[in-house]
């Protein structure tokens, strides 16, 4: 099993990203799918979840910017961020989710200059 997410690199502030996360060995559409962020000397934090039937959640510091997506037929999940801010640099993180078990990919670097 192996999650490949990608799709970071350095922008400016008020631009747009998508990151993808991939699933190799693993059919995502079976599992809620997560990505998490963390920033430099913070502690991991919840960006967006997205269920198995398309039920989002985003957490409360990605209100508004952030959108989860999946396409099951590329077994991929997307996270759009849009008006990127400097405090949004972190390494994002995909999970899959399935009762007990999760999977996390390897993280993408996002850095925002100012």
């Amino acid at each position: 099993v192996q999650l490949q997410a990608s799709g970071g690199g350095e922008v400016q502030a008020g631009g747009s990203l998508r990151l993808s996360c991939t699933g190799s060995g693993i059919r995502l559409s079976a599992y809620a799918m997560i990505w998490h962020r963390q920033a430099p000397g913070k502690q991991r934090e919840l960006v967006a979840r997205i269920s198995s039937g398309g039920s989002t959640i985003t957490g409360d510091s990605a209100q508004g910017r952030f959108t989860i997506s999946r396409d099951n037929a590329e077994n991929t999940v997307y996270l759009q961020i849009n008006s990127l801010k400097p405090e949004d640099t972190a390494v994002y993180y995909c999970g899959a989710i399935y009762g007990v078990q999760t999977y996390w990919g390897q993280g993408t670097l996002v850095t925002v200059s100012s």
